[in-house]
């Protein structure tokens, strides 16, 4: 079993920055796909950012290529996603997730764990 835990939420204007980062536990996920995702009020959940296992492949979703980078260490069995040049519309809960096999992927059926999340909130 893997319990994921996300810190570095919170509140700041638009154009700032923040850090998540995803401390996981119970067992090592330095062969485990993750990934972050979001959900706003009233929206579906979406994939933000995914790595594979040994954190050289990446993918981001349209909207925040340029603005966020994902990366992890597997030593410290942490995941990480730096936001920068945030918006408004990037308010929501942040959510990391693991799946089985080292593949990235944005699809989020894949994930076989997920952690509580945190709230990203992004005044004008």
């Amino acid at each position: 079993q893997v319990r994921l835990v996300e810190s570095g939420g919170g509140l700041v204007q638009a154009g700032g920055s923040l850090r998540l980062s995803c401390a996981a536990s119970g067992r090592t996920v330095s062969n485990y796909a993750m990934g972050w995702f979001r959900q706003a009020p009233g929206k579906e959940r979406e994939c933000v950012a995914a790595i594979n296992s040994s954190g050289g492949i990446t993918f981001y979703r349209d909207s925040v290529k340029g603005r966020f980078t994902i990366s992890r260490d597997n030593a410290e069995n942490t995941l990480y996603l730096q936001m920068n040049s945030l918006e408004p519309e990037d308010t929501a809960v942040y959510y990391c997730a693991a799946k089985f096999g080292g593949s990235a992927t944005m699809a989020s059926f894949a994930y076989n764990y997920w952690g509580q999340g945190t709230q990203v909130t992004v005044s004008s």
